[in-house]
């Protein structure tokens, strides 16, 4: 009975090495970069040998791929079952899409992945190729489509949907740059809930067909330009900038 429990903590154990492995590898992907990060000290940081590691991933592409599959894939996964349910506004649509990838992949281990990319896709063109297949172009597909919606129903103006869509994903990328670059030596902490709702506030109103009654004149002018105004002036009062 004493060799079956063994057997069974055993099995168990190996069952979680892929897990701990990955995780392991994800925190040193971040913090040295992945060309500066080596197996062995993944395995080291997982406890296990450098041989056993190699049992589950037979290279550091392997397990770098292994990292994005596990982590970000299916968050992109659930973003596109969440697009397919969703039956209100285009853009409450997008908003949600845009929190919710901030919330599952920017402000978590694996939003280091983004800015490791953008940092070595130059060096290690195969896996910015898959990266862009796996993650870019599926996210991409995933905000131009919901653009294309607000389109289609009338509530968004008839704009170029693949510049529309950079525009919506842009300010999370600085985001996300920021995070783990100058943000860990910036004074004055960026709230990334404020700066997400003033992105979605501006880019949502510019994209709506909704417009007030234009009115002539410098009064028309002054009316028009306030809600800019007003977004700058929250971010000035926000950072006590006059």
């Amino acid at each position: 009975m004493a060799h079956t429990r063994q057997d069974r903590r055993w099995t168990r154990r190996k069952e979680a090495r892929p897990a701990e492995l990955i995780s392991a590898a994800l925190d040193l992907f971040v913090e040295r970069g992945f060309a500066a990060t080596r197996l062995e000290d993944v395995a080291a940081r997982a406890g296990v040998s450098k041989g056993t590691l190699y049992l589950y991933f037979p290279s550091k592409e392997d397990l770098f791929k292994a990292v994005v599959r596990g982590g970000i894939v299916p968050a992109i996964e659930r973003a596109e079952k969440q697009f397919e349910d969703h039956r209100g506004s285009a853009g409450a649509l997008i908003r949600e899409l845009v929190k919710g990838w901030w919330a599952s992949i920017g402000n978590t281990r694996l939003g280091g992945i983004p800015k490791l990319m953008i940092a070595e896709s130059g060096n290690f063109p195969e896996l910015a190729q898959f990266y862009h297949d796996e993650v870019i172009s599926r996210g991409h597909r995933l905000i131009a489509a919901a653009v294309q919606r607000g389109i289609n129903r009338g509530e968004f103006q008839p704009v170029d949907v693949d510049y529309a869509m950079r525009l919506v994903i842009a300010p999370l990328w600085l985001l996300t740059v920021w995070r783990f670059s100058f943000g860990l030596c910036d004074s004055q902490q960026l709230d990334p809930v404020a700066y997400l709702d003033l992105h979605l506030d501006l880019i949502l109103r510019g994209l709506s067909t909704e417009k007030r009654a234009t009115v002539t004149g410098r009064q028309g002018a002054r009316e028009q330009s306030w809600p800019l105004q007003k977004a700058v002036f929250g971010v000035r009062k926000a950072t006590g900038k006059k």
